[in-house]
This record gives structure tokens, sequence and C-alpha cells, in this order.
């Protein structure tokens, strides 16, 4: 029983010991604002920005601000897309992603204004810029939804009207500072096995 103890107790240790991956922000263009413009990006809009990658990365969420209309209306997803270029080009990602919304409160015009995150599992890319799209979004009464403008410092633009300010938003991942960090699953297993091999010394040392 001793034995058996010991053996777990070595292998939590050294499970706490593989590096994690953590989320943190990839890209950050800016809080809510809420009272410069929105964008729509369903009913036919799409609204596309610029971010920048410092290092290699994965990536796997976003959070953006959202106008919705003030009768109850929220956002249940939004297509996603990271392209190489203006809605276009080499496509890295593209799925219908779930949102949750938080933080909401009404603006001047009377939206509600709210943080809206999801999560995903997303391509790892290289250091570099690249472009954000969203469009065919879907709320819970079918009514439109407004991507919130900031003017932070990346480019926009409307599939309508061309060229605009750009939008708040954050893309959260994990960087791996083009080194690789985040172990592979074989080097997991290797390491499993090795623990098991301990394991199995030490029951052998003390029978």
């Amino acid at each position: 029983m001793k034995l058996r103890t010991a053996s777990l107790y070595l292998l939590t240790i050294c499970i706490f010991a593989l590096p994690a991956v953590a989320q943190s922000d990839l890209y950050d263009n800016g809080a809510i604002n809420g009272t410069i413009d929105a964008w729509t990006i369903n009913e036919g809009f799409t609204v596309s920005d610029t971010f920048s990658l410092a290092s290699n990365s994965t990536l796997n969420g976003l959070s953006f601000g959202a106008w919705l209309e003030p009768d109850g209306d929220s956002l249940v997803s939004a297509e996603v897309s990271i392209t190489s270029e203006e809605f276009g080009g080499t496509t890295f990602f593209d799925q219908s992603v779930n949102f949750t919304q938080s933080g909401c409160g009404t603006n001047q015009v009377g939206f509600n204004v709210c943080t809206e995150t999801g999560s995903f599992s997303g391509p790892t890319l290289n250091a570099g810029t690249y472009w954000l799209t969203l469009n065919n979004a879907v709320t819970t009464l079918g009514e439109p939804v407004y991507w919130d403008e900031s003017d932070g410092p990346s480019l926009a633009s409307n599939n309508a009207i061309g060229t605009l300010g750009s939008e708040s938003f954050t893309i959260l991942g994990s960087s791996s500072g083009g080194t690789g960090t985040t172990p592979e699953p074989s080097s997991i297993l290797l390491f499993g096995s090795g623990v098991v091999g301990v394991g199995a010394l030490l029951r052998r040392k003390l029978s």
C-alpha cells in the first residue's frame, strides 16, 4: 500500500513538472468603445481586420465587442476566418464559432454593447500579419448584430463600403516564441513510460 501511494505521488509530481500551455492575449486591438460606430456581421455583410503575431503562435480563442438590439437579443455564433489577405488569399481557419456574452451595457443610442468570447481549435501560425474576418453571425432573435468600432491600430474593411475604422477584438492562444515549447504527444508518452519504469524499479527493490 505504501509503495502504491509513493508511486502515485511520484507520478503526480512528474505530471505537474510538464510545461503547461497557457492561454494569453496574442493580439489586442483595443478595448470596446461602444460610442463610435459598429458594423453589421450578418445579413450578407462581412468585416475584416488585420492583426499581427510577434512570434509563432497557436490560436484558440477570440473576444470582440458587439452591438445588439435592446430587446434581449444575443449572439449565438459567427463565422470566423483567418486569411493571408483581405477577404481571401490563403485560408488558415474558417469555422462557425459559438460565443458567450458578458459585461453588457447600454450605449448612448440604446444598443446593448457586450463582450463576446468564443473558443476554437485554431491554426498554428508563423509570426506575421493576418486578416480576421467575421460574418454570418446568428442571434437568438435573428436580428442584425454589429462589430464595435474602436479605431484601434489594425487596418479594417467592409465588403460593402470598403475601408473603415478598425474594430475591438482580442486574439487568444499560446505563443511558442518560435521554439516549440509545447511537448509533442510522443515526448509525453516517452516521459510516461519512464515514470512507469521508475515505479517498477521501486517495486522490485522493496519486494
